[in-house]
């Protein structure tokens, strides 16, 4: 009889906070988010702080009241880690480890020691610790001494993790020459994109965890790994997808998330030049997440930053599979009827349908469902694209020959 895997997951709390730009509920779907985060990186949310303020508190981001509860809370609990739903600065985090004797973390610096777990390849690694040089840096003078009190897990992962660099001067030197490291693998990935040829180019974009991978592996027939974590897919997937007899490569992207480290989006470039040089963006929307919405956003905002925003794009909403919504009572007259009580038909019928004719599709790429609406229309698109750049192509023009000989009178 084979044993069950033993997972230790460390004991963490998380604190966020609610103030004029950020409401109770968004507060309370970061919280969510972030104990997704949490446990995707190892973690096990024991209990959530949260404390309403006009705006963070520059020393210790909460109050000191709330500090104190905190800290009472860790001692007694045998916590190992807090973690902040913002970014701290250098001085807060300075400041909080004085007072609360385990790691303090932020939800930057989960994000990336999330992607130094999920690194697979010599370049995403080199990526992640570029990122994770650039973050520490102007924290080396108060984090170094507390590394030296807890080593390892959550947040310890890269720089730091197997020798301690005080020197500034040396973080600086490695920064540059993983920047050298990054322009050298950015040309051979060039050349590796030229190579291959004029084929169109489709991109799958989206959110974290909206079921890119699952629909890489659906349509081009791949093996790409899946797993109900954020963060699952780091290194950008290449596939040939054939549709009728029409070929194009299909690339699955790294997800996006809110407040993306700008650390990131910098260092992840070359891996983003897949989506620059896309001919066309498949949107991939988790249309069961109540957030999905923000979602989109977020995704058009990244989309906006490195400047393919106004790519030829088809929103696919996808896990209509595990779609639930609300449903109110005929004689409740009391509930206020809301968006998280709008029926997939319903929601059809909102700014969805302005998305244009035939680019939003409602599909479950686990179950297949729908399954042959959604590559008709992929077929459709790619073959336009195919056309504007072969226009005399035999196999896809049937008329090619009238229409050279329109062109030639």
């Amino acid at each position: 009889m084979l044993e069950k895997e033993v997972i230790n997951f460390e004991r963490t709390v998380i604190v966020g906070i609610v103030t004029q730009n950020q409401s109770e509920e968004k507060l309370n779907e970061y919280l969510d988010e972030l104990e997704f985060l949490t446990f995707t990186a190892g973690g096990e949310v024991i209990k959530r702080f949260s404390q309403k303020m006009e705006r963070p508190n520059p020393k210790t981001f909460v109050g000191t009241g709330k500090i104190d509860e905190i800290n009472l809370y860790v001692k007694e609990n045998k916590i190992s880690t807090v973690i902040f739903d913002d970014e701290l600065t250098p001085s807060q985090q300075k400041n909080i480890s004085r007072i609360i004797d385990c790691k303090i973390l932020d939800r930057t610096n989960l994000i990336l020691d999330i992607f130094a777990q999920r690194a697979e390849t010599s370049y995403a690694r080199t990526q992640v610790e570029l990122a994770q040089c650039i973050y520490l840096l102007p924290r080396l003078s108060g984090l170094w001494t507390h590394l030296e009190r807890q080593k390892g897990g959550i947040g310890m992962r890269g720089p730091g993790e197997t020798e301690i660099e005080t020197d500034r001067r040396i973080v600086r030197d490695r920064i540059s020459l993983l920047k050298d490291k990054i322009k050298t693998i950015d040309k051979q990935m060039s050349i590796q994109r030229s190579n291959r040829g004029a084929m169109v180019r489709v991109a799958l974009v989206g959110y974290t965890n909206v079921g890119k991978s699952t629909l890489m592996n659906a349509v081009g027939k791949s093996d790409v790994f899946v797993e109900n974590k954020l963060f699952a897919t780091l290194d950008t997937t290449v596939r040939k997808v054939v549709i009728k007899n029409l070929p194009f490569l299909l690339s699955d992207t790294v997800g996006f998330i809110r407040k993306l480290p700008t650390q990131l989006v910098d260092s992840f470039k070359s891996t983003l030049d897949e989506v620059r040089e896309a001919d066309l963006l498949l949107h991939v929307v988790d249309i069961s997440h109540p957030d999905f919405e923000d979602h989109i956003e977020s995704v058009n905002k990244t989309l906006l930053e490195i400047k393919s925003n106004d790519k030829p794009t088809i929103m696919v909403f996808n896990k209509i599979d595990a779609y639930k919504h609300l449903t109110i009572d005929e004689d409740d007259l009391i509930t206020e009827r809301t968006r998280k009580h709008y029926s997939l038909d319903e929601w059809k019928q909102t700014w969805m349908s302005d998305v244009g004719e035939g680019n939003a599709l409602f599909i479950s790429a686990r179950n297949k469902e729908n399954f042959e609406e959604f590559r008709e229309t992929v077929y459709e698109a790619v073959r336009q694209i195919h056309i504007t750049r072969f226009p005399y192509n035999k196999f896809l023009y049937p008329d090619y020959k009238d229409a050279i000989e329109k062109e030639e009178e």
